[in-house]
């Protein structure tokens, strides 16, 4: 399962929870994400002093424009690309060829009801991962969960990230839950003391339940 935590920005707060991972010499910590959108509380205007050595990097973006997107792919040495606004699969076609062939596009939904599923069909084949969060007042770290058992009617074929305010306590939760096509979760707000601030010792405790 692939753990992704999102939202970080701190150099001293990324080593310290990359190091707090390492669990019998591996990294619980798969991919980590850095918010690439002006308005977000977890907003990163710069390259920390320090970018994580032993998992993949994610940029998340809204809407943003191709050329943002590439600069901030150099200066992370970015792996994936998150697309979390209103991009649209055309969007995605002129974005590609602009992309290093090794670097992956994740696209996100807003998820409620059986209804918001269908939106995820012209994406198929687009985007290599989707992610499902919680429909909320903020784009993304609204810090509420969604009913996970929505998903049991999605029958697409590209894999998906589940988030939405999974917390300390849903590691059991996460452990239970079953979907095929369902290959990790996404960590953001749930585990912070302030935003962008994650709490190593949750994360820590976490990573060991939820490995159980």
């Amino acid at each position: 399962m692939i753990i992704k935590v999102c939202g970080m920005r701190e150099a001293e707060n990324i080593r310290e929870v990359e190091q707090c991972s390492m669990l019998n010499d591996q990294c619980s910590i798969d991919w980590m994400g850095f918010i690439f959108w002006p308005k977000s509380s977890r907003f990163v205007s710069q390259v920390p002093a320090y970018l994580p050595k032993h998992c993949q990097r994610v940029g998340v973006f809204v809407d943003a424009s191709i050329g943002d997107i590439m600069s901030a792919v150099d200066s992370f040495a970015l792996n994936y690309i998150q697309l979390h606004g209103q991009e649209s699969p055309s969007y995605i076609i002129q974005l590609k060829p602009h992309l290093p062939a090794d670097v992956k596009i994740i696209k996100s939904f807003n998820i409620a009801t059986t209804n918001d599923l269908a939106q995820t069909k012209p994406y198929e084949g687009l985007a290599d991962i989707f992610l499902f969060d919680t429909k909320g007042k903020c784009v993304g770290g609204n810090g509420e969960k969604f009913d996970w058992t929505v998903l049991d009617a999605y029958t697409g074929n590209t894999p998906f990230l589940l988030s939405g305010g999974i917390g300390p306590d849903d590691a059991e939760r996460v452990r239970n839950f079953q979907h095929d096509k369902c290959i990790g979760i996404d960590l953001n707000s749930r585990f912070e003391s302030v935003p962008a601030l994650k709490d190593a010792e949750k994360l820590k405790a976490f990573f060991q339940n939820v490995k159980m």
